[in-house]
């Protein structure tokens, strides 16, 4: 899931327009990178936990409450701390960013990159642990078992979409549309994908650390980890055949960024 405004998702598009400056020192934007998934891990954790507190026999109504939740969360903060760090909130999303930003440095270079994820991988953690702290739950490894062929396809699916939602808008000059549409996206995809849409190798190391309604076996989650760069690969593939070129106002961002 989530996650998440890559940088050429974020950085490079988010700070526009009046006020905008250079970008904030690495470990500001690490420290938002760390706040933003944590907090998105405990959006989607508590939220779940919640769901099954409030509908302890209706799962439809679990996950009506789960998604709506994580995905008004998530646009929020996209927007909030989008113009600190490009709001990346995700390892596909940052490895995307370096990756079609590397030619003209518009994207994060490559140890930044590394440091984003060391950061997003340590606040998903840590937003798990927050979230079972919030609701009383010991703390524990999942035993939810999400690995099979339905599964993974679908985080296949999930994470192409999500790249292609984030580089669609940024290359068509859009990118003021990505938080909304951001949210919006995964909160779908949590009815139309088996998996319910964690597209986030993050935040599915996150819910590992939660055995409630959101978490993953630790078995599980190299598998979908492999599904979900398979995704964003794909995502880049079919982001750049539907747009070519950048819209002259992405360019303008990716030629303006210092």
């Amino acid at each position: 899931m989530t996650s998440p405004d890559p940088s050429a998702l974020a950085a490079r598009s988010v700070p526009d327009g009046p006020g905008a400056t250079a970008r904030p020192a690495l470990w500001r934007r690490a420290l938002a990178e760390a706040l933003g998934t944590g907090l998105l891990v405990a959006i989607v954790v508590g939220s779940g936990i919640a769901a099954q507190s409030l509908s302890p026999d209706d799962t439809g109504l679990q996950l009506l409450q789960n998604s709506l939740a994580t995905a008004l969360g998530l646009a929020v903060l996209i927007a909030v701390l989008g113009p600190v760090s490009g709001a990346h909130f995700n390892p596909v999303v940052t490895v995307v960013d370096w990756f079609t930003g590397r030619w003209d440095g518009s994207g994060v270079r490559a140890a930044e990159g590394g440091v984003y994820v060391v950061a997003q991988i340590a606040g998903g953690i840590g937003g798990a642990l927050l979230a079972n702290a919030m609701f009383g739950v010991p703390a524990g490894l999942s035993a939810n078992e999400r690995a099979t062929s339905p599964h993974l396809l679908a985080e296949v699916v999930a994470t192409a979409g999500l790249v292609l939602v984030i580089l669609g808008l940024l290359r068509s000059g859009r990118a003021a549309w990505i938080p909304a549409s951001v949210g919006a996206y995964i909160g779908a995809a949590y009815w139309f994908t088996s998996s319910t849409s964690f597209a986030n190798p993050a935040v599915t190391v996150g819910r590992m650390f939660s055995d409630t309604f959101a978490g993953i076996t630790p078995q599980s989650v190299l598998p979908f980890v492999a599904a979900q760069v398979v995704g964003g690969a794909l995502g880049v593939l079919i982001a750049a055949t539907l747009y070519p070129r950048l819209h002259p106002r992405a360019l303008a961002r990716a030629t303006d960024r210092p």
